[in-house]
């Protein structure tokens, strides 16, 4: 080591003290969330800010590149614990080094011989660049750590809602996890994509779903993508923003439930209309929940089964009995106006009145074939349950 280089390496050890000193009474004045702070936060930041200073004094004091000691960002953060990153952000880091850049370059001119100065201003610089990227290292690894802890995190809350065990821990945990819906819930459920990394597909569809502002919590499950929106108005329309993040194959959305707590429901009718969905390859994409009721119910789906009794089977009872017994002999009739009229000694027009009604208090249709699927399923399903009442 030449001799200057020595002499000024010397003063800097010599003063380590007074530029930490400095640099530490320079924070409450110069950073104004640095006051903020608790005690012992304050004194973590006061720790690396000294911890700085000294690894500056020793990689000068080596007249070799950092990159052949420890690691600058073991040297500066090392002293600091890893939550630490998680109460001061990147902009307050940055700030903070620059700092105690601006500290050293102000108090070497008192410290140096005039002849060693220029050197050392210039060491600054290049050492100021080496903790830059150490800075950028250290959050970029505890952003990934913190990505996959809340990726853990989500799963375990997503699973919780298929599993019909969301409890207080688990609305606790989806908010820490940044989800503030306040309204009606739906279960979007597809084939996870190819070739695409797990955490890239949740925060695209996290940003899919900002935009048309609602939250999104994501989960895989096997081969299948899981998806619970919250803030929804209109279930297709919801489940079509996300479409481009599934793979092939049936993307299923589930009825809209009222919140979180209750958002099983959903799941539920969702998983057992994807696994239906092969009954009808047809289906649109996305697709309800609801009208893949036919093929739920054949698959065994109690739930389905239930619902075309309760739903569409026993109002038709209640209604008007005529209404069941015009439907009856719709099928048995070919789904013939003319033939159903006759068999039941009324006018068409009769028929055709009595066939808009049952539209009006199923929801389905009788004229069209894949609603008279469903229509003539549930009459079937009512007939063998023998219940003749709400």
């Amino acid at each position: 080591m030449p001799p200057s280089r020595r002499r000024a390496a010397e003063a800097l050890r010599n003063s380590t003290g007074a530029l930490s000193t400095a640099a530490t009474g320079r924070m409450s004045s110069d950073l104004p969330w640095f006051d903020d702070l608790s005690a012992q936060d304050r004194s973590w930041v006061g720790l690396i800010v000294q911890a700085g200073i000294r690894g500056f004094v020793d990689w000068y004091d080596r007249e070799v590149e950092a990159s052949a000691h420890d690691p600058l960002d073991v040297v500066v953060f090392g002293a600091a614990p890893r939550e630490l990153t998680g109460v001061i952000s990147l902009q307050q880091t940055v700030e903070l080094i620059r700092l105690s850049i601006r500290v050293v370059e102000t108090t070497i001119d008192d410290l140096l011989d005039a002849e060693d100065v220029g050197h050392v201003h210039d060491a600054v610089l290049r050492y100021a660049r080496e903790v830059a990227f150490a800075t950028a290292a250290v959050y970029a690894r505890a952003a990934e750590s913190r990505g996959a802890w809340d990726a853990r995190l989500e799963a375990l809350v997503v699973d919780a809602v298929v599993r019909a065990e969301a409890d207080e821990t688990v609305l606790s945990r989806a908010s820490a996890l940044g989800w503030g819906a306040q309204g009606d819930v739906a279960v979007v459920l597809g084939a996870v994509p190819p070739h695409r990394e797990e955490l890239d597909v949740f925060e695209s569809v996290r940003r899919s779903a900002r935009a048309g502002d609602m939250d999104a919590l994501c989960a895989t499950q096997g081969d299948r993508l899981v998806v619970v929106l919250g803030g929804v108005t209109d279930p297709l329309k919801a489940a079509t923003r996300l479409l481009d993040h599934f793979g092939d194959g049936p993307v299923v959305v589930g009825p809209v439930t009222t919140d979180l707590a209750h958002a099983n429901a959903s799941a539920r009718a969702a998983l057992s209309a994807h696994r239906a969905a092969s009954g009808w390859p047809d289906a649109p994409r996305p697709v309800a929940s609801r009208d893949l009721l036919p093929e739920r119910a054949l698959a065994g789906d109690g739930h389905a089964r239930r619902h075309l009794v309760d739903d569409v089977y026993l109002p038709l009872v209640a209604a008007r009995g005529t209404l069941l017994e015009t439907l009856g002999a719709w099928f048995e009739h070919g789904s013939s106006i003319e033939g159903t009229a006759r068999a039941l000694f009324v006018h068409p027009n009769t028929v055709r009145y009595r066939l808009r009604q049952i539209t009006d208090v199923t929801g389905w249709s009788p004229t069209r074939p894949r609603e008279a699927f469903a229509l003539q399923l549930a009459l079937i399903l009512g007939r063998q349950s023998g219940r003749t009442e709400l």
